[in-house]
């Protein structure tokens, strides 16, 4: 092969088709792992939502929430905040007043894709250990 016949983008080409499959294998793992979490954990300080934080610092988004592994073994970002009541005199209940939001990252490149679900499917295991031992097999 000749200087003119090279072409540099092949190599691009086959690196992004090689990420590709693997967070596809990925997600498969993820999923099949967290479908023998029992029970599946609350994330910590929310009163509604059950998830498991997937972010780790090296991938961190300013514009992005925190990201977690919920029980269906996908990926979202976790929005969770506080909705005042609509009038100021009226004593609001907290939890009424709580807003925990989960939306799907389905836009998460795979690149991306593989920092989270890994980081996830880590955590997953390590909780996945604990109750086997609190089980006692």
């Amino acid at each position: 092969m000749t200087s003119e016949d090279y072409d540099p983008l092949a190599h691009k080409v086959q690196a992004d088709a090689f990420v590709e499959r693997a967070a596809l294998h990925l997600r498969e793992l993820l999923r099949e792992a967290v479908s023998h979490l029992d029970p599946f954990p609350p994330f910590p300080g929310a009163f509604f939502t059950h998830a498991l934080e997937a972010e780790p610092a090296a991938a961190a988004h300013a514009e992005r929430g925190c990201v977690v592994v919920c029980p269906d073994g996908e990926l979202y970002e976790l929005v969770m905040g506080v909705e005042l009541p609509s009038f100021p005199d009226d004593p609001a209940n907290p939890v009424s007043t709580r807003k925990e939001e989960l939306r799907k990252l389905d836009d998460l490149h795979p690149r991306d894709y593989l920092v989270y679900a890994y980081n996830a499917l880590t955590r997953v295991v390590e909780i996945l250990l604990e109750q086997q031992e609190a089980r006692g097999s």
